[in-house]
């Protein structure tokens, strides 16, 4: 091991895996702002928490809890070129307070742990 080893672990960290309960909280602080559908949520995850990533089971598990619960709804969206709709999903309107208070606190805990992964960087 030498210190150049260490600072280059820092660097590339390996990516932090969202649990079930986080995706969900995930899920509807993007569904807040708009609708979305499966593969474009772990996308924008990727692409604007870059220290996480969102696997398709526990995706899809948080994405069949909320709509058992009825904190979001889905429906077919046809796509031009795909044989298959694709599946849009929104936050149903008596579920807007209640996602909020979940979407806040996805947003605070990764806002704090992407603080943390780039302060470890920086030193």
């Amino acid at each position: 091991m030498t210190i150049e080893e260490i600072y280059q672990f820092f660097a590339a960290q390996p990516p932090i895996y969202l649990s079930s309960e986080q995706a969900a909280c995930y899920v509807l602080s993007v569904l807040l702002i708009e609708e979305s559908y499966g593969t474009r949520l772990i996308q924008k995850l990727e692409s604007d928490y870059p220290p996480y990533r969102l696997s398709d089971t526990v995706l899809y598990a948080a994405l069949n809890f909320l709509e058992t619960e009825r904190a979001i709804a889905s429906r077919p969206q046809k796509v031009d070129g795909r044989g298959r709709p694709r599946r849009m999903y929104s936050v149903s309107p008596q579920w807007l307070d209640q996602a909020q208070k979940l979407a806040t606190l996805w947003t605070n805990s990764a806002v704090a742990k992407q603080s943390q992964v780039l302060g470890a960087v920086a030193v």
